[in-house]
């Protein structure tokens, strides 16, 4: 059984759905018809919206209508629950309150008065038709505001019905019966809008009365059809100080301080509002400015500050609350970080830039985008209004489609760490940066196509080249290793030539100067001055190869030569060519220490402030898609980047493994880890560091005479990297309340590097390294090969009856073999197998990933189960395939006698190089112990083949070639 208020509702639905129609048809449709004037660009389009809205408030009507009619006709199958009214009553709001703002918003640009001036002979045709429809228009009036009055009054009036007739409906409902809740929610919404239309229009009646006390201008410049006036300093006075306002303007959307002829407006979206204050003062907070509100009494302060705040929520939620404002569900309190898009206006670098991104009490602060209208721009991290953290920068430069990029960390608004900077000019710069301006250690790198190509690594100061630093000029094909001072080359230095010649001595603004030191690729030696491209000129000094000496005064002419006038000294003896050979430059001139201090001095900075995780990545660097095609695409705000927090993970975590792995084993298995990924501290360290080796000693600077330079950097970085693991240590400990054992002395601190660092870090400089050592042991090993090849033509029985060796310890007993048999044991079982050995230690291809660290200890393996030596001798282990040696001798002694002999010896090259770089990476401790004694025999053997035909011219007579292999 339906209910009476059912049926009332049914009329009421009825009478509202004709109603409508007839104002349409009446009213709307004749409004739309009146010609638009052309100062009136809102009149129009609010119109139109009324009418749409006024149709889909029609529609909902009918389509409530039908529900009450199904359910008065099957009140038994259809129950409550099926009303329109009840079922959907939050889109039954929406529909009515889009229709109220369509409606508030004709009010405020007084679109119904200014199309009924338009088309005043209709509306006077039609007064008595408007006086039925519209029970609240009277005869007295302009039609417009006749209007206005009714359009409001029919939804009013509709409205207050709906909440009578639901509520009484509820009173009918019992208490426990499973539709109450719809209709008692379907009543609160109708009461709620009732006060929420109230307000809309008085707010809208407000805001109309303010464009008539506003000049045309200020009008043109304020009026919206949206905007809303919430509060005026005329009603309530306010004072605005730095900003001497005359008056102020609170809208739903803007805050609008004016001032003379003068307007600022603040999106509401971007004002903050400072809480806990009370007296009669409140603080503002806007992207560019600050101001304080103060009012004449705390009621009009609390009044005034109570609607600013609203309204800065109600603008941040986008849409307007309801019932009331400031009655929402939402929180009351503003949230202090926000999202928002401001244009910078004050001077200064952000002058006419637009910040598009993530705010903080009035500052840029979070993940933004800077745009300038000279199509500069920036998107990284903000910090309190600067940049700071990982950004992205492109500054047009002035060709078209041409960018300088830079991507780097940021601090204070200035680059600042590690960045990596491709210019418009094809030069890519990757190193540290400080306030903007390069700073610490850093290549930068032209094109390879670029009119000069060059490269520069090393040391940066204040945006300039400064400290010790490595350039290599591949247009004049040579390289530069030393000192510079304000981008030039100031102090000692070394010059190295793709012809092999390289200079040592002092330069003074970037031009050599004084007396210096020339080697030539033969070893020839100059020392006197000459000019920038290394020609003789001057007093000076030359010694030959030969040990000839020319000293005079050396010069030049277009065309003719060298040109000398000397004395040439042709007495003196041959100099010692392994003393010649090894003439070194750089030592003692570059001190160790202080080579590469610009790599070391981040990470230091990084150690001392406690390893934070916010600076990890300004240390280690980081990853983005090519700038290349940032620049083609101009996309830059789709740079994605990884954090390194996705390979290594968090400081924190790289900590706390180290903690973990301190014992010696597991602490070689973490540095082994640690120093192979780049994205380690200690890994990004090695990574730059064999960055800096290959710089100087690869391509033009493989030169012999730098070797030494090189051994000694080795050594010093693996001193450095575990100084920087102690580092990290204390770290650790001091996170945990610990406090790092005291300092090591020196010798402990030797015997780990040496154990532990060297033999992990090596294999990273070893092939430049090796290659010095190549170079410089050249002529040894053409000596040493050439003695092998001698040595080979001879069967090796004869050659142990030539070195006297005794027969019970040759390596073998059966002497009922034949002599082939005998010679076949020797060559398949005894020489070939050191000479496996041996080629394992020299080819990498053999052994991959083989090191000299690897090749002593495969001669530790080979020679280590030797017994010691028995009256300086050594004794053959039945085990191993070296055979011991021969008579004592001052010059040679206890050597395996495998190594010179065999035709398979002739395949090892390089030995001297392998022997020398072995014995100056061999751990000190090891000087005069087992390791040492067995390194000296083999040195002593291999010098030994060096300097002796080993006696050829004594071979007995009876030898002939029939017996040679």
């Amino acid at each position: 059984m339906c209910s009476p208020e059912e049926v009332a509702l049914l009329r009421l639905e009825e009478v509202f759905s004709a109603t409508l129609a007839r104002v349409n048809s009446l009213v709307l449709q004749p409004l739309l018809e009146a010609a638009p004037e052309p100062s009136d660009p809102w009149g129009r389009e609010c119109l139109q919206q009324l009418h749409r809205s006024s149709q889909q408030l029609r529609k909902v009507t009918k389509e409530s209508l039908h529900s009450l009619q199904e359910r008065l006709r099957h009140p038994d199958s259809k129950g409550l629950e099926s009303l329109l009214l009840l079922h959907s009553a939050d889109c039954v709001l929406q529909v009515h309150l889009e229709y109220i703002e369509a409606y508030t918003s004709c009010v405020v640009v007084q679109a119904f008065q200014k199309a009924a001036n338009r088309r005043s002979e209709y509306w006077r045709g039609q007064r008595k038709a408007l006086r039925q429809l519209l029970a609240g228009m009277s005869s007295e009036g302009s039609v417009g505001t006749a209007l206005v009055q009714a359009l409001g009054q029919l939804l009013t009036h509709h409205v207050q019905q709906y909440v009578l007739l639901l509520l009484s409906l509820g009173d009918t409902v019992g208490e426990h019966h499973r539709t109450r809740e719809l209709v008692v929610h379907a009543a609160t919404i109708f009461v709620n809008l009732q006060s929420f239309m109230r307000q809309e229009l008085d707010q809208a009646m407000a805001t109309q009365a303010l464009w008539h006390t506003l000049s045309s201008r200020l009008r043109d410049v304020l009026c919206t059809r949206t905007r809303r006036l919430l509060q005026d300093s005329q009603d309530m006075p306010m004072v605005v100080t730095p900003l001497r306002a005359e008056r102020v303007l609170l809208f739903d959307d803007a805050l609008v301080l004016l001032q003379g002829h003068n307007v600022h407006t603040f999106d509401l979206k971007l004002v903050w509002v400072e809480p806990g204050q009370d007296g009669c003062v409140f603080h503002l907070l806007t992207p560019e400015e600050d101001f304080s509100f103060c009012s004449k009494d705390p009621q009009g302060r609390v009044v005034w500050q109570w609607k600013v705040t609203q309204a800065v929520c109600q603008a941040l939620r986008g849409k307007k609350d309801f019932p009331v404002l400031g009655a929402g569900l939402e929180p009351s309190e503003p949230p202090t970080s926000r999202c928002g898009a401001y244009t910078f206006r004050a001077e200064g670098r952000f002058c006419q830039a637009t910040y598009e991104g993530e705010w903080y009490w009035g500052r840029p602060h979070g993940k933004g985008t800077l745009k300038w209208p000279d199509g500069q721009n920036h998107v990284g991290d903000f910090c309190q209004g600067l940049e700071h953290g990982f950004g992205i920068r492109l500054v047009p430069q002035a060709p078209e489609d041409k960018f300088d990029c830079y991507k780097c960390h940021w601090r204070e608004g200035g680059m600042c760490g590690y960045g990596i900077c491709e210019y418009s000019t094809s030069e890519v710069y990757k190193g540290y940066f400080l306030e903007g301006l390069r700073h610490g250690f850093g290549v930068l790198e032209s094109a390879p196509q670029a009119p000069q190509p060059c490269r520069y690594t090393g040391h940066w100061e204040r945006g300039q080249k400064s400290g010790y630093g490595v350039e290599e000029d591949s247009d004049r094909g040579e390289r530069y290793i030393g000192m510079w001072q304000a981008d030039q080359r100031l102090g000692p230095g070394v010059m190295v030539t793709q012809a092999g010649v390289c200079y040592q001595g002092t330069f003074q603004a970037d031009k050599i100067v004084g007396p210096g030191i020339l080697l030539s690729e033969d070893d020839s030696l100059y020392e006197g001055t000459f000019t920038r491209d290394l020609t003789l000129v001057g007093k000076g000094k030359v010694t030959f190869p030969n040990g000839f000496t020319l000293e005079g005064s050396f010069g030049s002419g277009a065309g003719r030569g060298l040109h000398t006038q000397g004395v040439l000294d042709t007495a003196a003896l041959p100099p010692d060519p392994s003393s010649t050979c090894k003439r070194q430059l750089g030592l003692g001139v570059f001190p160790m220490e202080s080579r590469w201090q610009g790599v070391y001095g981040p990470f230091w900075d990084f150690v001392r402030a406690g390893c934070p995780g916010d600076l990890q990545e300004a240390l280690l660097g980081f990853h983005v898609q090519s700038s290349r095609e940032l620049r083609k695409s101009q996309e830059h705000l789709c740079c994605e980047r990884t954090h390194p927090e996705d390979h290594v993970g968090r400081m924190e975590d790289i900590l706390e493994e180290l903690l973990q792995h301190r014992e010696p084993k597991a602490l070689q298995q973490y540095l082994r880890k640690a120093l192979s990924n780049s994205l380690h501290p200690l890994g990004k360290l090695l990574q730059t560091l064999m960055l800096t080796f290959q710089a100087t000693y690869a391509g033009i600077g493989a030169n012999k005479h730098l070797q030494g330079l090189a051994q000694e950097e080795v050594k010093q970085h693996a001193q450095e990297l575990w100084a920087a693991y102690r580092g990290l240590l204390q770290v650790a400990l001091q996170r945990k309340g610990q406090a790092l054992e005291e300092d090591e002395d020196a010798e402990t601190r030797d015997l780990q590097v040496h154990r532990l660092v060297l033999p992990l870090m090596l294999p990273s400089f070893y092939s430049e390294l090796f290659t010095l050592y190549l170079l410089l042991h050249e002529r040894e090993d053409s000596l040493y090969s050439q003695g092998i090849a001698n040595l080979s033509l001879f069967p090796d029985t004869k050659l142990l009856e030539f070195l006297d060796v005794q027969k019970h310890l040759w390596p073998f007993k059966d002497l009922t073999l034949t002599s082939n048999q005998r010679y076949s044991l020797v060559r398949d079982k005894c020489f070939l197998s050191a000479t496996e050995c041996l080629q394992k230690m020299i080819h990498p291809a053999a052994a991959p990933r083989w090191t000299p660290g690897r090749s002593w200890r495969c001669w530790r393996g080979h020679m280590g189960k030797s017994r010691p030596p028995c009256h300086g001798c050594w004794a053959r282990s039945t085990s191993c395939p070296w055979t011991t040696c021969c008579r004592c001798s001052s010059t040679w002694c206890h050597v395996p006698s495998e190594l010179p002999l065999g035709a398979g010896c002739r395949r090892i090259q390089h030995l001297g190089a392998e022997i020398h770089l072995i014995r100056d990476m061999m751990d000190s401790t090891h000087t005069g112990g087992r390791y040492d004694f067995l390194l000296t025999a083999l040195e002593s053997c291999y010098e030994h083949i060096q300097k002796e035909d080993m006696g050829l011219h004594r071979l007995p007579s009876r030898w002939n070639s029939r017996e040679l292999w």
